[in-house]
């Protein structure tokens, strides 16, 4: 592939867009904004497309964005030798001042590498001087683990973009790219991994993390965050585009953060606390979309946790927009809201009961019974939804086969009040479940855990595949135990694994044998308990939960004792001289 074919194509991509930004780049910082996945993917990720506005948003920066080629095209422009360009001026990614990458997924920890060789910028940091761009790599894996990832950053950005793109600019002042990173590690989020060394255990274990004399590095980087909601935009698309994963769909977020705290969740911890974005804000951006959009997806992991969801919902729908939300949490939901997001189109929702029993649901504290499920199921049913999509998971603590059989059973009534609803239609919808092996995250009540061993997890797919076979008008999608493996490893692991993550790239994503052409043992990350451990890898970013917490939660789960979010904890108390 030539480097006209590449601009060719960029030239394409553009002319099918809406809300792009063209700048000139004289007197401007320069920052090449690459998404490690394809445009397909890239340009339905809220959180590249808010990074891109903020980046606009400061008149004296200038970013474009470059994405991961399709894999034929990828083939053609590694033979070629031809190097990536940006889509808005076509512009080599090596030729800016700043490259920073978006990492959403674990998956995707090659594909940074991949468009690090593409562009001709040496792949570790260790190996680049001034004259290469500096190599900011952030995203949502950031708050969770960047050990991985350290050996091939500048710089680690972690937290939430609003609070970190100024003081970008602020360290681009001075020219020397020494003092350039001594600045970012004074400001919170940023985290310079050559600015640390690390010191193991006789066990292999982590003992502690060094900041270097003379480089003004903290003992540990504090997340950035915002305080508040209320002066900001909520993040919402800008670039409007028929050729991406959700097709042109306006995507907002509604409400950052989640209360119920589940102990497997590190979204739910790590966005902390919960903020409202203002109402207005959300109903104004919507109106200004419209032109663009017809379909309108609503981004929070506790949408019903906005004060005013249902007034959100009903101008939305007035607006002439059909309506998505994400997973919903079903303790919240309302007739009201169900009714909205029927009339307004939507045939589908989601819901993650996670297990199918109420004592393993204690145990995880998803804060919701069976009861309650097929309560809010007779809701959705009623009410017109025709379909239900379903999160499980396996490979809990505690897990016993009476608990998988209760998966099967748990979806066996959802099913049947589906088609008691269906015959009255006409119609029979679907029930897709996706069951997925517990990973056990960072930054979680979970993180000293080691994951159920793979034979067990194998032998329990293998139990779920025979109990939901055959059931009419029911899918479940039962993920790889090897699949889960590997994600373990880059979940978990430390800047040790770097070398694995490199042989996995350059042999097409092998990761058996990436692992052992390595010498990694995979094992020692994922299958070791980590409870006695001085120091966990993602120790150096403190997210803002504390270790006294998390054990706390811990323990909980080991009685199965829930711990209530605020709102279910007075509801509780309301009730329980009614219930005694």
């Amino acid at each position: 592939m030539k480097s006209r074919h590449l601009q060719e194509a960029a030239q394409h991509i553009l002319s099918r867009e809406v809300g792009y930004v063209r700048k000139p780049h004289a007197n401007r910082l320069r920052v090449a904004l690459i998404f490690p996945n394809t445009y397909f993917v890239g340009m339905s990720n809220l959180g590249f497309q808010t990074i891109y506005r903020l980046f606009n948003d400061q008149p004296d920066i200038v970013c474009e964005r470059a994405f991961l080629p399709p894999k034929q095209e990828l083939a053609a422009l590694r033979e070629s030798g031809a190097r990536i360009v940006t889509i808005e001026s076509q512009t080599p990614v090596a030729d800016f001042d700043v490259i920073a990458c978006s990492v959403s997924f674990e998956w995707d920890y090659t594909n940074v590498l991949t468009m690090l060789r593409l562009a001709g910028v040496p792949l570790r940091a260790a190996d680049r001087d001034y004259t290469d761009p500096l190599v900011v790599i952030g995203g949502a894996v950031t708050f969770v683990n960047p050990e991985p990832l350290a050996p091939f950053a500048d710089v680690i950005a972690a937290g939430e973009g609003e609070a970190l793109v100024p003081a970008l600019l602020e360290a681009f002042q001075t020219p020397s790219r020494s003092e350039q990173l001594r600045r970012l590690a004074q400001h919170r989020g940023y985290y310079i991994p050559s600015f640390y060394d690390v010191e193991y255990d006789t066990h292999g274990a982590i003992a502690r993390f060094v900041p270097r004399e003379g480089t003004g590095a903290p003992p540990v980087v504090r997340k950035a965050a915002l305080r508040t909601t209320d002066a900001i935009d909520p993040p919402s698309t800008s670039i409007f585009t028929p050729d991406t994963e959700f097709g042109s769909r306006f995507l907002v977020e509604v409400v950052r953060g989640c209360a119920n705290l589940c102990r497997f969740c590190w979204a739910g911890y790590n966005y902390l606390p919960v903020r409202a974005f203002p109402t207005q804000r959300i109903l104004d951006l919507a109106q200004a979309a419209r032109a663009h959009s017809s379909r309108a997806g609503l981004v929070s992991i506790a949408l019903c946790d906005h004060p005013d969801i249902e007034q959100i919902l009903r101008s939305l729908k007035d607006m002439g927009y059909s309506i998505s939300p994400a997973s919903l949490r079903l303790d919240d939901l309302t007739p009201t809201i169900v009714s909205l997001l029927r009339e307004s189109g939507e045939r589908t929702l989601t819901i993650a009961p996670e297990t199918g029993s109420d004592r393993l649901r204690r145990v995880i504290n998803k804060t919701i019974t069976n009861e309650e499920i097929l309560n809010r199921a007779e809701l959705i049913f009623a009410t017109g939804i025709e379909s239900l999509k379903l999160y499980y998971m396996i490979g809990l603590p505690t897990e016993e086969d009476a608990d998988l059989v209760a998966i099967r059973d748990l979806t066996l009534q959802l099913h049947a009040i589906m088609l008691k609803h269906a015959r009255a239609r006409g119609r029979i919808g679907r029930i897709v479940a996706s069951v997925n092996p517990l990973v056990p995250k960072p930054g979680t009540a979970y993180q000293w855990l080691p994951m159920t061993p793979s034979g067990d997890i194998e032998r329990r797919m293998k139990r779920m595949r025979t109990l939901v076979a055959g059931i009419d008008n029911v899918y479940f999608n039962i993920k790889s135990e090897r699949h889960s493996y590997y994600q373990a490893l880059l979940s978990l692991g430390d800047r040790r694994i770097a070398p694995a993550i490199e042989h996995a790239e350059a042999n097409g994503g092998q990761w058996r044998r990436a692992v052992a052409d390595a010498g990694v043992d995979g094992d020692f990350y994922i299958y070791r308990d980590r409870s006695n451990d001085t120091v966990l890898p993602w120790n150096v970013i403190d997210g803002g939960m504390k270790e006294p917490f998390f054990r706390a939660e811990f323990e909980k789960s080991t009685r199965a004792e829930w711990t209530l979010p605020p709102k279910r904890a007075q509801e509780n108390a309301r009730l329980l001289p009614v219930l005694n």
